[in-house]
This record gives structure tokens, C-alpha cells and sequence, in this order.
């Protein structure tokens, strides 16, 4: 289709009447210094002076000054791989943009984020997003967050088309739908996702139309005409501010370069469409009618644009200046070091309480300490999920913070991490967490790397919780153990209780940690009895391992359900003159190896049990540390015992045999204490 024909399709905007000359002028100041950026930043990587690759917006500059003249001071947005435009126009400092993607120590993220992640948290940039369509989840939580303040906040979320076929892009609209967040759906329809043509990949006449499936306004605009695009999204902020939810805007529009600055792709576009789309050029677009206005003459547009290449180019230079980074103080920032958790760690006490209550009555006291800690997840509220988890809490705390959810595990994760974002304390529930796979993009490429990606600005502090492991015959798509998944991802805590007195200190301090956790439930836990819980809030320090038996003979490392276990065969054992300490590291992210080191030059042998499959799982960590810090003190050498390298099966007497048990655990003992 011809670009005359789609933008005759488009929405025949009504003018707000509230532009005046100077909106004008701004608007055309910002486009033009859009431009600019954009034919630098092609040079200087032409020149290699920036590296990797970078994302052009040079013809959408509409899109970015139009939106961002919208908003107030207050409001935020999350953009995309191609958001340079949009960080310009809300504000961002351009000798910072700069440095950023030339990879300098003074660049918006101190040179490791690059082009695709700038991020002003004081300008509410929330970063822009290599992920397609990531910043649509996280805009979620990021209006949930402001409304749930009472804040009159609105965000926009940019995006693609390309990102209108993700699945987020529907979890995400859902959700802001049935809640009413305050965001702003905006897709920058530039005709193609990298080489294919939209119209040939988006069913339903277009994008703008699914609106209607979420009972929302939907407006399809002509994204060149930055007017048209300041008073689209100024009436749907407005509509947020007045509480009545989101809005979706699908903004017609060519990007004139190719994919990315590096693609060196065959060409793929008609050499007439893209003489056609030149000529609706939008700077030359709001110049005709800036001049029309009376806004400013021809003098007045080329005073403007020589303003424009002087700024950019003192933002190269200065940026040229800056220092590189250095590794070591990349590496200070992947997390928040650890806070003063200002809360004792009691003695246990003779009162009693579960392991799914302990943790229940962890997250009652910190959400009646800290009004910024809420739940999010599938059927947490009226029956406390499906293990019981959270009941109670409904009837005490509402649906405010007790938050049910769409069966939705990419919008429920993205939304949890985005509220973080802004300032929020979230704790996700997995239903099982087998489902996690569901939610790895939010937990693996956001949580864990946002602050160091963003230079170290944002903290990220939300808990994703949930059970696993196997042992009540739910075969292998819901018990499976995948703590070592996340252990080797930096950025990441992993917290892993094995009784109730650990599982509510832990919950305390996952809670209260400035970083993401990875909060792991056995099942097989929340079917034990009473144990020893204080009544009193308090918290268990991450990274500090716990010795659950004294002994001289042989070091037993064991994990969750793995620790009870351990213990029945270290009982078996002593009758027959082999003593064993037991070691529960409590956390595996953060791991205290300094305890089982200790242990381990105590007794001079060592097993580590998982119930995770063993190739690959934090047992062979654990054995490869000791080897590096204890190999001289070893008699033998260190024992693994896990799951066979295969799924959960269902049937209970395999899940049984499956499932290391004392009786293994008690052999692998005996093998290496008898090991000449």
C-alpha cells in the first residue's frame, strides 16, 4: 500500500486548540535535535567510534516530540531499541546520551547499557529495552505502582509493531484493562519488523482495532504530523488521570534507515516508497505549518536547526572526553549490597507454627510494617493460592495489596519487576514453579541485569516466590527443582528454607533486600508439622549457613527437603561409628562456602545432596569450590547425589526412587569415608 493510502486511513485528529506558536516552536527544536543525534550517531559508528550497533528513529521524530510535549514533569515512559528520540524529547541530557553509546564511564549507564538501554530516573526515564515489547509488561507495573501511591502519574509505553504480534503485548493490555492503570499503549508503526512488511504479519486490519477486544479506546494516527500525535495523547492522559484507564495509539510512520546502523541487510523496500515517505518528512511537515502560524519564518527554522548541530556536537565532544569504565566497578553495582536488616535472629522459642504459616506470618508483618509490600499472582487473595500460602492475609490486608491476577505469568512478572522499578516491594507467587519458564524473560533479563544495565540507579527489590520439587505425584511438568537455573544468573538472590524458623527469616530479608530473590518453597515442607517459629519479626541473614548437626567424620551439604533426609541418614550412620555434619546453606545466592569450607577442613570428606538433577545442579558449584579451597584437607573426593538425569515421573513408586532418600544419601556417606 502506497504511504499516501495508509495515512489516509488514519484518524482525522481534532485539534486540542492548546498548542500555542511557543508549543510549536519546542516541538520542531526537539525534532531537529533528534535529527541531528541520529545523523551523528550513524557517522561516528560509520567511523567506529560507537560500537555494537545502534537503532535509528531518523523519520519518526514526531512520534517522540508530540508524546513527550504531552506529559508533565511527573509523568514517565519505557521505550525501545530505537528510543533515542524518546529519551531527547523527555529531556534527557544529550552529552550523556552520548557517552552512554559510546560506552563511557559518564554515559547514563556508566558505558554498560549501550544505545538500547538509556535510562533518567530523575527525568522518569525508565529506560529504554532490548527485549521486544519488554516495556509494555513493565509499564504495568510502573502505573500500578503510581496508582497504587495515589500519584496522577501517567506513563506511556512505546513499542513496535513488531512487538504488537508478542504475547506480551495482550497480557499486558489485559491487565492494564480490568485494573484501569494509567498508561499509555503507543505503537510506532514504521511498516516493518526488521525486513518483513506489518501488513503482511498482523491479522485483523490492523493494530489500533485490538483495542476494542480490551473495551479501550484505540486510535489509529498519522504519526508524521507531531501535532495530531501531542493531541491524541493528550486526551489519553487526561482519560488516565481521570482514572479511567489506558488507551492504545498505533502512530503510522517510516523509519528512513535500515533495521539497525549494523543490519547490511539485502535491500528489501521499493526505492518509490521510500521517496514517497521522504516526502512527508515530519520536521519539513511541522516547519510548514510552524511558518503558517506565524510561529517563526525561514530565518527563525534555520537558527533553529544551526542550534541543534552546535548542541549535538558539544554533546559528541564532551562525550569523547569522558573516561571508559572499568570492570571493577562494573562489577560493584550488579546488586545492592546487603542492608542492616535491623532485626535480630532469636532463638527459636517453644512456640510452634508450619512451614506455610511461618512464611504467611512473615508477610503479614512486613506488609503491616512497610505499606509498599503487596502480592501479586494467580488466586492469591480470597483462597491464598493453591497451597494455602497467603490465606488470610486477603481478609486483613484486601484487594489492594493482595492482588489476583489474570492467568498471566509474562504480565503478572513484567508488572511485579516494573512496580520495583518505582519504588514498590512485590512479592511474585509462581502457582508451582515449574511455571517460571513463563516468566524467565521478566526475571532473567530484567530484574537480574535492570541496575546494572542502568549504570546502577534503579534498585529492583521484589520477590518471586512459589513452590517446588517433587514428592506428591504431580509429575514432571509441576515438580521440578531449578534453583540452579537462577543461581547462574548474576543480579539474582536465591534464597532456599528448609524449616519453618528459616523459611519466615528468610521471607523477612528477602522482602527487605534492595535486589530481586528467587524465594524457593519445597512442597513436600508445607505438608510437615509444627516446628519452632518466635512470634517476633525477624529476619535471617542471606549467605549465612546453617549447622543443623555437628560431626568429625563427614561434611553433608544438603538443600530443602534434601536437609531432613541428611539427617535420618546421619542417625543411621552414627550407629556404626561414622559422624556427620550437616550443613544447610539456607541460601545458594548468596553462598556462605566459608561455613562449609570450615566443615569440610573439620571432617575432611564431603557430600552434597540436591534433589534437582545432578549434572549441572549447585552440587557440582559446591564440589568445585572445595576442590579450589579445601583440597589438601580432602581424604577422598567430594560425593554428588541428586536426581537422575530425567523428568519427574509420575508414577509414585519411580517418583519415590527418583527422589534421592536417606538410604542414598546414607551410601554415598559410607563411600567416601571408606575410600582408600
Amino acid at each position: 500500500m502506497a504511504s499516501t493510502d495508509i495515512l489516509n486511513h488514519t484518524e482525522k485528529v481534532p485539534s486540542s486548540n492548546r498548542l500555542g506558536n511557543e508549543d510549536l516552536v519546542h516541538m520542531l527544536s526537539t525534532m531537529l535535535r533528534i535529527r541531528e543525534f541520529e545523523t551523528q550517531t550513524i557517522a561516528l559508528f560509520d567511523q567506529g567510534v560507537i560500537k555494537g550497533t545502534a537503532h535509528s528513529s531518523i523519520g519518526q521524530e514526531a512520534i517522540a516530540a508530540g508524546a513527550c510535549h504531552a506529559l508533565e514533569e511527573q509523568d514517565f515512559i519505557l521505550t525501545h531499541h530505537r528510543g533515542h528520540g524518546h529519551t531527547i524529547a523527555k529531556g534527557a541530557d544529550m552529552g550523556r546520551m552520548m557517552a552512554e553509546l559510546m560506552g563511557k564511564a559518564d554515559g547514563y549507564c556508566y558505558g554498560l547499557g549501550g544505545s538500547m538501554h538509556i535510562a533518567d530516573f530523575e527525568r522518569r526515564i525508565l529506560g529504554a529495552n532490548g527485549i521486544v515489547g519488554a516495556g509494555m509488561g513493565l509499564g504495568t507495573g510502573a502505573a500500578l505502582a503510581e496508582k497504587m501511591k495515589g500519584s496522577d502519574a501517567v506513563g506511556i509505553a512505546f513499542f513496535g509493531d513488531g512487538a504488537a504480534s508478542e504475547g506480551i503485548f495482550h497480557e499486558a493490555m489485559n491487565l492494564a484493562a480490568i485494573w484501569k492503570l494509567p498508561l499509555i499503549f503507543f505503537c510506532e508503526n514504521n511498516q516493518y519488523g526488521l525486513s518483513t512488511p506489518t501488513a503482511d504479519v498482523i491479522a485483523g486490519g490492523g493494530i489500533a482495532r485490538r483495542a476494542a477486544a480490551y473495551d479501550v479506546p484505540g486510535h489509529l494516527i498519522d504519526g508524521n504530523n507531531a501535532v495530531a500525535v501531542h493531541d491524541t495523547v493528550l486526551r489519553a492522559a487526561m482519560r488516565a488521570r481521570d482514572g479511567d484507564g489506558p488507551t492504545l495509539v498505533e502512530a503510522m510512520t517510516y523509519r528512513w534507515g535500515d533495521h539497525s546502523m549494523r543490519a547490511n541487510l539485502p535491500s528489501y523496500r521499493h526505492e518509490q516508497e521510500e521517496i514517497e515517505w521522504h516526502k512527508m518528512d515530519p520536521i519539513k511537515q511541522l516547519e510548514t505549518q510552524a511558518i503558517k502560524s506565524g510561529a517563526l519564518d525561514r530565518a527563525g527554522f534555520d537558527e533553529l536547526a544551526v542550534k541543534a548541530v552546535s548542541e549535538v556536537q558539544q554533546a559528541v565532544d564532551w562525550a569523547g572526553g569522558c573516561d571508559e569504565p572499568t570492570l571493577k566497578n562494573a562489577a560493584a553495582i550488579v546488586t545492592v549490597p546487603a542492608p542492616d536488616l535491623h532485626l535480630a535472629e532469636p532463638a527459636p522459642g517453644d512456640r510452634t507454627l508450619t512451614y506455610g504459616r511461618a512464611i504467611n506470618e512473615a508477610i503479614a508483618q512486613e506488609m503491616e510494617r512497610d505499606e509498599t509490600v503487596f502480592v501479586l499472582g494467580e488466586d492469591v487473595g480470597r483462597i491464598g493460592g493453591i497451597f494455602g500460602i497467603t490465606r488470610k492475609l486477603f481478609e486483613r490486608f484486601g484487594a489492594e495489596r493482595l492482588r489476583d491476577t489474570p492467568i498471566s505469568e509474562g504480565a503478572i512478572s513484567n508488572c511485579g519487576v516494573g512496580a520495583a522499578m518505582m519504588g514498590m516491594r512485590p512479592i511474585v507467587e509462581i502457582q508451582l514453579f515449574d511455571f517460571v519458564s513463563l516468566m524467565i524473560d521478566a526475571i532473567v533479563n530484567q530484574a537480574a541485569k535492570a541496575r546494572f544495565m542502568m549504570g546502577g540507579k534503579p534498585k529492583v527489590p521484589v520477590v518471586f516466590r512459589g513452590p517446588q520439587g517433587a514428592g506428591i505425584r504431580l509429575a514432571a511438568q509441576h515438580c521440578q527443582s531449578l534453583e540452579a537455573w537462577f543461581a547462574h544468573v548474576p543480579g539474582l538472590e536465591v534464597y532456599t528454607p528448609s524449616n519453618a524458623y528459616d523459611a519466615k527469616g528468610l521471607m523477612a530479608a528477602a522482602i527487605r533486600s534492595d535486589n530481586p530473590v528467587v524465594f524457593l518453597e519445597h512442597k513436600l515442607l508445607y505438608l510437615g508439622g509444627e516446628e519452632p517459629v518466635p512470634e517476633q519479626a525477624y529476619a535471617v541473614p542471606p549467605g549465612k549457613a546453617r549447622i543443623v548437626r555437628e560431626g568429625t567424620t563427614c561434611t553433608v551439604i544438603a538443600l530443602m527437603a534434601m536437609v531432613d533426609r541428611a539427617v535420618q541418614a546421619a542417625a543411621r550412620l552414627e550407629r556404626i561409628g561414622i559422624s556427620v555434619e550437616i550443613v544447610d546453606p539456607r541460601t545458594v545466592k548468596p553462598l556462605d562456602m566459608d561455613t562449609i569450607i570450615a566443615s569440610v577442613k573439620k571432617t575432611n570428606r564431603a557430600v552434597v545432596v540436591h534433589e534437582a538433577v545432578r549434572f549441572g545442579g549447585i552440587g557440582a558449584e559446591i564440589a568445585a569450590q572445595i576442590n579450589e579451597h579445601a583440597f589438601d584437607w580432602l581424604d577422598a573426593p567430594v560425593a554428588r547425589v541428586g536426581a537422575p538425569d530425567m523428568p519427574v515421573p509420575y508414577n509414585d513408586r519411580l517418583e519415590r526412587q527418583y527422589m534421592p532418600s536417606p538410604a542414598t544419601i546414607a551410601d554415598a556417606i559410607k563411600e567416601v569415608c571408606y575410600a582408600d
